[in-house]
């Protein structure tokens, strides 16, 4: 689950990482007030859950209430990557950046460790960062057991050329991150950037925040900050039915029994020249009912040319899934080609069911892939 930047530095700032005096407005006349109260000086900022705001223009500096109302205005509305603008976020503009930092608290998931990942080409997207001067980002790998260390924050620092006198100030705001990630389940907490002000202060302009889904039943408050309106009505549909989906842009619709292979799957289609127009896992045990709700969700997508089933039968019982496929047909009537490869528990029995329709099978998931593929081709 993702928040809000406002909402990542309201965490940020529980647990003592510095951050602008701002509140969020739902309209240009909240915007002009909140500004006020901030002095004048102000910067107006989208709060949609995707990046690239500032090239949309969703992110605009005020030198004034009344500019902030104009600016409010202006970002309220707007539509970023398909996402509606519906507050915005007024922060007090830093006095003056002399340097601006990337930081973030994350998983690396092949040293199954916490890490810290630091650069000093802060502002930019750390991906593009990574790919034209890896050089600059520096990290460290924290064990639970002890947490961050204070030779590791010196080390950070003292890499990215952050002047000395400020070592002591980012142990403690590093300290403060780490904490944040650790109390809310995060998988990541980022700054981006952290910024050396012009008064010699260390200040978190901007924030990313990443819950683990998998904690959200212990965090009862995260729960709640949800914002379902950032999510597709498929989206919302799959969460209340137990069902991990992911709307992508391809044309293969994919319905598959674990997140590992329907990663795989995924990986094959594009491998054949198909492009996956979803990620959905059914879970280890789907039944015909849900079948029947994933199979609408992937349909719902007008772009879904051929809908591709990867079905490994272990505690799903592929007769189960077949019905399902069945019964869905039913109710949802559709000409999109489809190819099912079931394996596993019951799977005679589902191919059984599924010739019985007239329904394209394969054994392998190449071979179900390549059809998957062809099927969009119309060879």
């Amino acid at each position: 689950m993702n928040l809000h930047e406002y909402q990542a530095k309201r965490l940020f700032a529980e647990h003592g990482v510095p951050i602008p005096a701002g509140e969020v407005a739902t309209t240009p006349n909240e915007a002009r007030e909140i500004a006020r109260e901030l002095g004048g000086r102000v910067i107006v900022k989208a709060q949609v859950l995707t990046g690239g705001r500032g090239k949309a223009g969703g992110v605009k500096l005020a030198n004034s209430p009344d500019e902030a109302e104009e600016m409010a205005s202006q970002i309220l509305g707007l539509k970023i990557k398909d996402f509606d603008v519906r507050r915005v976020l007024i922060d007090q503009q830093a006095p003056g950046i002399a340097q601006e930092i990337y930081l973030a608290v994350l998983i690396d998931r092949a040293r199954r460790l916490p890490m810290i990942m630091a650069s000093a080409a802060g502002g930019m997207d750390i991906e593009e960062v990574a790919e034209t001067a890896p050089e600059k980002i520096v990290t460290v790998h924290i064990e639970p057991e002890l947490g961050v260390r204070s030779y590791q924050t010196t080390y950070l620092a003292s890499t990215m050329g952050m002047p000395r006198n400020l070592w002591r100030d980012f142990d403690k705001l590093v300290k403060g991150l780490y904490a944040c990630f650790q109390a809310n389940d995060a998988s990541l907490t980022e700054i981006n950037p952290l910024v050396i002000t012009g008064e010699g202060k260390l200040l978190a302009v901007d924030g990313k925040m990443s819950i683990d889904d998998n904690a959200l039943y212990r965090q009862p408050r995260l729960a709640e900050m949800r914002d379902v309106a950032e999510e597709t009505a498929s989206e919302r549909e799959a969460r209340a039915s137990g069902l991990n989906f992911i709307q992508l842009d391809g044309s293969i619709g994919c319905m598959v029994n674990g997140a590992g292979l329907a990663m795989a799957t995924m990986d094959i289609i594009k491998l054949f020249g198909g492009a996956p127009a979803n990620f959905l896992d059914i879970g280890g045990g789907a039944k015909a009912e849900q079948v029947t709700t994933a199979l609408r969700l992937i349909l719902s997508d007008p772009k879904v040319e051929a809908v591709l089933f990867n079905i490994f039968g272990g505690i799903t019982r592929g007769d189960e899934v077949a019905r399902g496929i069945i019964e869905a047909l039913e109710v949802i009537k559709t000409d999109v080609p489809m190819v099912v490869r079931l394996v596993g528990t019951n799977a005679e029995e589902g191919r059984a069911i599924l010739a019985d329709a007239n329904m394209e099978t394969a054994v392998t998931l190449s071979d179900a892939a390549r059809k998957a593929v062809a099927a969009v081709r119309g060879s």
